[in-house]
């Protein structure tokens, strides 16, 4: 098949073109920037210059394709509501080119939180809330397998992690820990987290896009739930600072979803895909060390 790629480039994106290259597809990745276009080509794939708030390239990549994957978020959480605004625009766009053609459309969000016990494929994501405007998203995305599109929602988890790379939410806990000399967690750091390698999560994208029936609804769940504070104290070990609890503000729009117990399942979908993990979990990842240098402030 080919497939548009948006994100292509991104944490998951770089991980997920590779993966539909080998098993066979052609790529098309949505490329903001020319080190992006370079980046997608010297990966086999072809890029198609455009962005997530131009429906144009959008439009023009969905109706050259037999199939769209949408990676792309801005995750700028000084501005979140723009970034649900753009994910919104892409998937009515991408419906509207889709419509009628049983063609898929395989979208990321974020797995629930389930007071009591983990998260599964079968529980409804919020549409409220902090993170209310991606459940939302996802929701208008599930939909549109009334219109004929084989719609599907990859649910990851807050740490999409990669040894040396990529760690998710976790990436904030490291930035911290490397600024301010404390590797923090917040209350009892008894929340737990779920987390999946950035490769597993690759593989399972590309399996239901080849597979998944409209309306399909996966978790992309690797490790069930670690909790907060085992995440800082491997963090604090690889660099040599305390763990300590801090208030959850410190965390910023972050801190909230920070404090909230969100362990989730993939049960459901590891019996009707197949599909294992098979990369390493997020505390060994973290346990490896290596991490990127913290930005500037």
């Amino acid at each position: 098949m080919r497939i548009f790629v948006t994100g292509a480039t991104g944490g998951i994106g770089s991980v997920v073109v590779p993966e539909l290259i080998e098993a066979g597809h052609e790529v098309v990745g949505l490329a903001r920037s020319d080190a992006s276009a370079q980046a997608l080509t010297a990966a086999g794939a072809t890029a198609l210059r455009g962005d997530l708030a131009d429906p144009e390239s959008l439009r023009a990549g969905a109706s050259q394709a037999d199939g769209v994957v949408n990676l792309a978020f801005g995750n700028d959480f000084s501005d979140f509501e723009r970034c649900v605004a753009e994910e919104a625009l892409a998937v009515e766009t991408f419906g509207a080119a889709l419509e009628g053609t049983g063609k898929p459309l395989v979208i990321v969000s974020g797995t629930p939180a389930v007071p009591g016990r983990p998260a599964t494929e079968e529980d409804p994501q919020p549409t409220e809330g902090p993170a209310g405007g991606r459940g939302r998203n996802a929701r208008a995305a599930l939909d549109l397998a009334e219109r004929g599109v084989r719609s599907a929602v990859v649910r990851l988890p807050r740490s999409v992690h990669d040894r040396g790379g990529p760690y998710g939410f976790a990436s904030f806990l490291i930035q911290a820990a490397q600024q301010s000399g404390v590797s923090a967690y917040v209350g009892d750091g008894s929340q737990r987290w779920p987390a999946v390698h950035r490769r597993d999560a690759a593989r399972l994208i590309r399996l239901v896009l080849e597979q998944a029936t409209p309306g399909t609804v996966v978790h992309a769940v690797g490790d069930e739930g670690d909790t907060m504070r085992s995440l800082a104290e491997a963090i604090g070990a690889q660099l040599g600072v305390p763990a300590e609890a801090v208030p959850a503000e410190s965390f910023g729009f972050l801190g909230t979803i920070f404090g909230i117990d969100q362990p989730a399942s993939s049960a459901l979908t590891r019996g009707r895909f197949g599909w294992q993990p098979t990369h390493p979990s997020l505390l060994a990842d973290l346990a490896a060390g290596g991490y990127p240098a913290a930005p500037a402030a």
